[in-house]
C-alpha cells in the first residue's frame, strides 16, 4: 500500500505545471493574450504602450496602459515580470 501511495505521490509531483512568467517587456500579442484576464484589446494596448513609450520600468508603468488598473494587475499576480525579471504581484496589494 505505502509503495502505491508513493506512486501516485510522484505522479501528481511530477504533473504539476510549471509555468513561467511573461515578461511584458517582451512578450507577444499571444504571449500576453495567454495571460488571464488579457484580451486581443488590452494585450494589443500593452504593446502598442510599449511600443510607444518603452521598456515598463515598473507596475505603475503597466497600470497607466488604457484598460489596465490596480485590480487587473493584482489578478495578473505572479503571471508577468518587468524588465528585470522581478515578479510583479506583492507591491500592488500594498497600495
Amino acid at each position: 500500500m505505502k509503495k502505491v501511495f508513493l506512486v501516485f505521490l510522484a505522479l501528481f509531483v511530477f504533473n504539476i505545471p510549471v509555468f513561467a512568467a511573461v515578461n511584458i517587456n517582451t512578450a507577444t500579442q499571444s504571449d500576453l493574450e495567454a495571460l488571464k484576464g488579457i484580451g486581443p484589446v488590452k494585450a494589443k494596448a500593452i504593446i502598442e504602450h510599449r511600443n510607444k513609450h518603452g521598456l515598463f520600468q515598473s507596475i505603475e508603468d503597466l497600470a497607466s496602459v488604457n484598460g489596465i488598473g490596480a485590480g487587473m494587475i493584482r489578478q495578473l499576480g505572479d503571471q508577468i515580470t518587468t524588465q528585470d525579471g522581478s515578479v510583479i504581484d506583492q507591491a500592488m496589494e500594498t497600495q
